[in-house]
């Protein structure tokens, strides 16, 4: 991966990295986006206790952590495992796939133009990422026509044969995110209780769909081009589900 990152991580940020050396407390690696080390204590790879961490974390593979705390001075990151969860996950890694698919992408065009690869993505990323900090951001701008490659500092002809390739190559896939919500309620006005909730659930997002499973139930999804925005749908659709439940009324939803 060519992508690289500037500096130190910040605390809470979500980081890919590459597992190197396992002790008997503590776990250490790569940062694979700074080209940094940290270490992960025993305490903060899984909950419970560990008997023998080798059973968690493989050397040679690759994890997503969550950075715990920084020393600046020193340059020390310490990283949890256990605290990214399976949302921030997945974020994590649809980001690395799209950003090595973008990679791919000028490594191919570099070769129809000639031009070493290393060389056209320093010049790509140096006009690019004066204004997103990653290619497959622009790219995904490319694609809806939102960016002017040419005033990012391009030059045409390169602008006009990475317009072309993104738009042969790079188009957009959909997520999606599903799940099931029961809605019980003995309340007077029960119905119209449900037909509220349901509506301003609807109201939250275009890019969601609810559809009657019967009895109760209803199936919940979101479809986006990203995982962030499709995240904090759900949420506010969850906090909505929330506000339904009283002494007489009850709202769960089971993901998928």
């Amino acid at each position: 991966m060519l992508y690289r990152c500037q500096g130190l991580p910040e605390e809470d940020e979500i980081v890919l990295c590459k597992v190197t050396k396992i002790f008997p407390n503590s776990v250490f690696v790569d940062i694979v986006e700074y080209r940094k080390s940290g270490m992960i204590h025993i305490s903060e790879v899984s909950p419970g206790r560990i008997r023998n961490l080798r059973d968690y974390v493989v050397v040679g593979k690759q994890i997503v952590c969550k950075v715990l705390r920084v020393d600046r001075q020193t340059g020390h990151i310490d990283l949890s495992l256990r605290r990214a969860n399976s949302n921030q996950r997945r974020e994590k890694l649809e980001e690395i796939k799209q950003e090595l698919k973008a990679e791919g992408l000028v490594s191919n065009l570099a070769k129809k133009l000639k031009i070493p690869s290393p060389k056209l993505y320093e010049t790509l990323t140096r006009a690019i990422f004066q204004e997103y900090s990653h290619l497959y951001l622009c790219f995904k701008d490319v694609v809806s026509d939102d960016v002017d490659l040419e005033k990012l500092g391009l030059d045409k002809k390169v602008a006009q044969e990475l317009i072309t390739a993104i738009k042969d190559k790079f188009k957009p896939v959909k997520i999606i995110i599903s799940g099931e919500i029961r809605l019980e309620t003995y309340s007077p006005n029960g119905v119209e209780k449900i037909r509220k909730t349901l509506a301003d659930i609807q109201k939250v997002s275009p890019n969601l769909s609810l559809l009657y499973l019967g009895a109760g139930r209803y199936k919940l999804s979101i479809e986006d081009f990203d995982y962030k925005p499709a995240e904090k749908d759900l949420k506010q659709a969850q906090k909505i589900l929330e506000k339904f439940n009283d002494k007489v009324s009850t709202a769960t939803f089971e993901r998928k």
